[in-house]
């Protein structure tokens, strides 16, 4: 299991993910699913959570870039391309599958 907290910006919004590997399948190199639990008070990623709750995680991290559920639930329901609420949820994912190790990960914008 892995959890990823996402502090989004200037909004003030705030993603809390859970994903937990189902360790009951095979962990072949061709699938490793993964259940995602999003919650959020952003309105945009309360309609993500509803729609992106299971994964897998080699289709997300290791094809191109743009080209995994994450992404495509991202485009239907956010106007805001910057948002770095899918790459915490992809670096979320990567962890919980064993694909990575949990490390803070942030973005610092100053002008």
């Amino acid at each position: 299991m892995a959890t990823g907290i996402i502090n989004c910006g200037v909004c003030g919004f705030t993603i809390s993910v859970k994903a937990v590997s189902d360790d009951s399948q095979s962990n072949s190199r061709r699938s490793k699913r993964i259940r995602l639990e999003i919650k959020s008070d952003c309105p945009n990623y309360q309609k993500i959570a509803k729609e992106l709750t299971e994964v897998d995680a080699y289709q997300e991290i290791l094809n191109k870039l743009h080209t995994g559920k994450v992404y495509e639930v991202f485009a239907k329901y956010s106007p805001h391309p910057s948002c770095p609420g899918v790459s915490g949820i992809l670096k979320t994912v990567e962890v919980a599958a064993g694909l990575a190790l949990p490390q803070m990960a942030s973005v610092n914008v100053t002008s």
